[in-house]
């Protein structure tokens, strides 16, 4: 009988025959999987927003939230700090999106204040995420996921400036001597503390005086400084 089964194995070809997803149904089970990431990244914006402190925060805390479960919640993520850095990410390239559109030749006579008005922007953007970027901040320090994220979001700013700066001595516009990496550097990493603590303790009222300051200082100490 083993014998006679074997045979059979042997002569027909057993195939399973699985129906491909058609276009369809691929774009529908993708829009199911947006739909869900989105309200778990609103769930943990929701959460920090109310003041709940991230560390605070439990998988439990976020599934019951979002109204999902936790199978589906650790099918789209892995830890809650997988949400907080994808929530930051998308912060990221839209504030990426507003330093590359920045131009310091698009003119002279008011760079300072065009400066100042991006760093407005700025200003305002992180004001209305800054229960995001102030959990980033702290988890930073001791989620090693978080941190990397955090260091690689300066680092890109870093190097986004760095280059223009660069860009902007090879044209002539910004004075020879200018230190490009170390001007960068004071900048991004100098203005993300500041800013932070500027957002932390100011009530909205003194953004724009702020941002004055900040388009003034890095107009005239860097982009426009006068050769020594």
């Amino acid at each position: 009988m083993v014998m006679f089964v074997d045979d059979i194995r042997n002569t027909i070809d057993l195939k399973v025959h699985v129906r491909p997803m058609t276009g369809r149904q691929a774009r529908y089970h993708a829009a199911r999987s947006a739909a869900t990431q989105a309200k778990l990244l609103a769930a943990m914006e929701d959460l920090l927003d109310a003041g709940e402190s991230f560390t605070d925060i439990t998988v439990q805390r976020l599934i019951e939230e979002a109204g999902v479960s936790r199978a589906t919640f650790y099918a789209h993520f892995r830890t809650k700090s997988d949400v907080l850095v994808c929530l930051a990410d998308r912060l990221r390239e839209q504030q990426l999106a507003r330093a590359q559109a920045w131009d310091p030749t698009l003119g002279e006579e008011d760079g300072a204040e065009r400066y100042a008005q991006y760093w407005l922007e700025i200003i305002t953007a992180q004001r209305a995420s800054h229960s995001i970027m102030a959990a980033v901040r702290v988890a930073a320090s001791y989620d090693p996921g978080v941190g990397d994220f955090y260091s690689d979001d300066l680092e890109t700013f870093d190097e986004l400036i760095r280059s223009l700066l660069l860009s902007e001595k090879a044209a002539g516009s910004a004075p020879a001597d200018l230190d490009a990496a170390n001007a960068s550097k004071i900048i991004i990493w100098g203005v993300g503390g500041a800013m932070a603590r500027h957002i932390g303790t100011d009530d909205g009222s003194g953004d724009a005086a702020f941002a004055r300051e900040l388009g003034r200082i890095f107009w005239y100490g860097a982009y426009r400084r006068p050769a020594d």
